[in-house]
């Protein structure tokens, strides 16, 4: 028995999934009002299904598709971790799906404390001293703070200053975003630990450096053990100091981003604070900044004033709106109720588990692959496949492999100074259990990768589809269904 994909393909003349009366409203005739061009000339061609046909086709599409909810997800620097679903519920409250960004300040007083609370506690994790909440995902977030940063040395008259430094073991979205910003990107190499190699950043910081941005701990899962001495150089040239807090799960509750020395900071509120992270949104990246900076933040930020909320505009020196409205509303709220729900002990506890499974999937892993930087890590490490290679078998054949025992698989091939890389971040919120689950599937390929490498080459087996063509459906997807011809 074979399952169309496509509703499309299901389609059956004369099916619906409606009954309605007939309609007593005049029937609306476009040619009074449209010109011949904008009218359609034959009557649109979607699929007629019944309701049971519809409920099962995307019931049978959801269970297709791999989430956290459904099975271990250990994405390597994603944090993808399930998610309390009562923030889902809070977040879906009348009152909150139903406000309006137009509304004037007196009647949404409500929704304008949420955005300061969760300011003020952001603030407090991570040591920084105003917030904009307004960026809509991580990368915008780190597109925000370069303007801001831009901003800043403009208006001190220091326009040389155009070069933005980013380690070889930077997020790839960190050279994307500064050469967004009108920077010049300058990679600072790694030094044999996986940590940010001093001697050559010195030979790189002079009066053209406008920041370097750095995560702690970076993309290895190592934390920067210099991280002060680092901020030291970089203020000592005049530079700023930026976090990309994708990482902030391995640290919150346990040191501030602030306290290290950075001046600026993104978070990824839709990976560390509760909000399902991945499908193309929705996401929050918000942005903070020391005292110094707080002036170039986007319009408006969130005032108290005689016990009321108001939005401020008079900003003079800011950059202006960054988003249309102030950031996506439903994804904050989840993050402030996860925030209030754990509290500073809850998070703390989450960052401590986070680290402790992490260095049990790598202490446990380490007989069986290759693990260049094999020491304690933080809430990921990375691991590599090139032990594998006089079998034929690369990371790619481990990840597709993965699949046919229900694990999404890991990031791959990144960070590029591992090769071979696998990228693995369990986060806090899995069980020893499924851990073991997993240490015992990773060793099984290994052997089959030994034994039988064809069952890796060809993997998966139990999907939806084999192996596909990754390459060919990057550069030339189908995105339009077209009737098959006679």
């Amino acid at each position: 028995m074979t399952h169309s994909l496509l509703s499309f393909e299901k389609s059956s003349p004369g099916k619906r999934s409606w009954i309605l009366p007939k309609s007593e409203v005049p029937t609306y005739d476009p040619s009074e009002s449209l010109s011949p061009d904008l009218i359609r000339k034959k009557r649109l061609d979607l699929p007629e299904l019944s309701e049971i046909d519809v409920i099962r086709h995307y019931t049978g599409l959801s269970a297709k598709n791999h989430g956290v909810d459904s099975g271990f997800y250990p994405l390597g620097s994603c944090t993808m971790k399930y998610n309390p679903k009562i923030n889902e519920e809070l977040a879906a409250m009348p009152q909150i799906k139903r406000s309006h960004p137009l509304w004037p300040d007196e009647i949404s007083q409500e929704v304008l404390k949420v955005f300061y609370d969760l300011e003020n506690a952001l603030m407090e994790i991570t040591g920084m001293d105003r917030f904009t909440l307004q960026p809509a995902a991580g990368a915008h977030g780190e597109l925000t703070a370069l303007l801001i940063v831009k901003a800043y040395f403009e208006h001190q008259g220091e326009t040389n200053r155009t070069k933005v430094l980013v380690p070889a073991s930077a997020h790839g979205t960190n050279p994307a975003s500064a050469a967004m910003a009108g920077f010049e990107t300058i990679t600072v190499n790694c030094d044999p630990e996986g940590l940010v190699d001093l001697a050559h950043l010195k030979t790189l910081l002079g009066p053209d450096v406008a920041a370097l941005m750095l995560t702690n701990p970076n993309t290895l899962g190592l934390f920067e053990k210099e991280i002060r001495l680092i901020a030291d150089l970089v203020h000592e040239c005049g530079g700023l100091l930026y976090y990309d807090g994708a990482n902030l799960n391995a640290i919150m509750g346990l040191v501030r981003p602030g306290d290290m020395g950075f001046d600026l900071v993104h978070l990824n509120l839709h990976k560390t604070f509760a909000t399902p992270h991945g499908g193309g949104g929705p996401g929050a990246g918000p942005v903070g900044v020391k005292s110094a900076l707080a002036d170039y933040l986007p319009v408006p930020l969130v005032e108290c004033r005689s016990g009321a909320y108001v939005w401020d505009y008079d900003r003079p020196l800011s950059i202006g709106k960054v988003l249309g409205f102030y950031g996506n509303f439903q994804v904050l709220v989840k993050a402030l109720a996860y925030i209030k729900s754990l509290g500073g002990a809850g998070l703390t506890q989450a960052s401590k588990d986070a680290i402790l499974n992490a260095n049990y999937l790598r202490a446990s892993l380490s007989p069986y692959f290759d693990i260049p930087y094999n020491r304690p890590c933080m809430h990921e490490f990375v691991l590599s496949a090139i032990n594998l290679k006089p079998y034929g078998i690369r990371a790619l054949d481990v990840a597709k492999r993965l699949i046919d025992f229900g694990y999404h698989p890991p990031t791959i091939y990144f960070p590029l100074i591992v090769e071979e890389a696998m990228m693995i971040e369990p986060t806090e919120t899995e069980s020893k259990e499924t851990l073991d689950d997993f240490i015992a599937t990773m060793i099984q390929i290994v052997e089959e990768a030994k034994n039988n490498p064809r069952l890796l080459t060809e993997a998966p087996h139990q999907a939806p589809i084999g192996r596909a063509d990754e390459a060919q459906a990057a550069r030339s997807p189908r995105l339009i269904w077209s009737e098959p011809s006679p």
